[in-house]
């Protein structure tokens, strides 16, 4: 039969020029393979993460949630709003409107304390915040979303994947944990690690990418709305959280750590709740959208990082300069990363 809608042959649910089609057995398969595989990857470069934390001023970040706070103000107060103002601003479907929501009250994703160790950012605020957001969201998703969604759906049909919010804080937690214990027994060890470990999780990043486009690949015809918010939506929290902690008298280490933590949403965690919560018809109006929200995350960060590089590299001739203090305090650029002053009360 011709098909005129420019759906792939094999969909099996189409609507317009959007399809679903149905997984089969091989991508099956490849999802489970490469889930496993990418969990203990990404399990190994967050142990190498923690490499880089150091436990007192972790600690610190806890005792005096300076940045933490900012950073929970911008993950469950910009993001579910700047989700909501896109919604209404384009006009989209209900249906539509609840998936974008569901993003923007989604967790901070771990790919952002791999970038935020590229771009000389505070690790310790990092894997803190990282750490602190996917705890609270186990209360926070659902109130957000009560308070945003009720104009178009009733929020009790929206299930949260509890037990995928608790494995997603195990798998950050008890990896960074030994980490920072190898770096507070065998520094010299732990730099070893940190190093591999950060190139192996940029590699990480854009795998997760390739793959999700590979399983994914036929259903990416969708609404052109989506594509645009989809577009908007991670440059939005990424400005939104630079110019709310720089606001805030954050330094310029850590206004780049708070927009990654900002930005950079666990669309896994998405996708999940998106798939329990839906039928398989009303997925075909928005299961691509987590997927593309993914993609552009990662083409901004990418197109972040490669700005920072091109600043430190244009603007630093002497490689060991590398003014960051908010006071104007030179900071040496091998150890921008593990300077945790931030923002603090003026102390007499």
């Amino acid at each position: 039969m011709n098909n005129s809608t420019g759906c792939s042959a094999n969909a099996t649910v189409c609507d317009g020029a959007s399809c679903v089609v149905s997984p089969g057995d091989f991508n099956a398969i490849l999802s489970v393979v490469l889930s496993t595989v990418l969990t203990i990857l990404l399990a190994m470069v967050m142990f190498s993460m923690g490499c880089n934390v150091e436990i007192k001023k972790f600690l610190g970040h806890i005792k005096r949630p300076w940045g933490i706070c900012i950073g929970f103000l911008c993950q469950f107060g910009i993001m579910p709003l700047t989700g909501f103002i896109l919604s209404v601003a384009f006009g989209i479907l209900p249906i539509q409107a609840v998936v974008v929501l569901i993003m923007g009250c989604c967790p901070g994703g771990t790919s952002s304390n791999i970038l935020a160790y590229w771009v000389d950012g505070d690790m310790d605020l990092s894997v803190s915040m990282t750490t602190c957001s996917t705890l609270l969201a186990l209360g926070m998703m659902p109130l957000c979303l009560y308070i945003y969604t009720k104009m178009w759906v009733d929020s009790g049909t929206i299930v949260i994947p509890y037990d995928n919010i608790g494995t997603s804080l195990v798998a950050l937690v008890v990896p960074v944990s030994i980490g920072m214990f190898v770096n507070h027994k065998w520094p010299q060890k732990a730099k070893i690690i940190l190093k591999i470990g950060s190139i192996t999780g940029a590699i990480l990043i854009v795998l997760i990418a390739v793959v999700g486009g590979i399983l994914y690949q036929s259903a990416w015809i969708i609404d052109p709305k989506l594509w645009i918010i989809g577009t908007i939506f991670p440059v939005a929290g990424y400005s939104l959280g630079f110019f709310l902690a720089r606001i805030a008298g954050q330094p310029w280490h850590r206004c780049r750590t708070v927009a990654l933590e900002t930005g950079m949403q666990n669309t896994q965690l998405c996708s999940t709740i998106v798939q329990l919560s839906f039928t398989y018809e009303e997925l075909n109006y928005v299961f691509t959208f987590p997927l593309i929200y993914s993609i552009f995350q990662l083409v901004f960060a990418a197109i972040f990082l490669a700005i920072y590089f091109g600043y430190k590299k244009y603007f630093r001739k002497n490689n060991e300069e590398f003014p960051e203090s908010k006071d104007g305090e030179k900071v040496s650029e091998s150890s921008l990363h593990k300077v945790n002053e931030g923002f603090q009360p003026d102390e007499k």
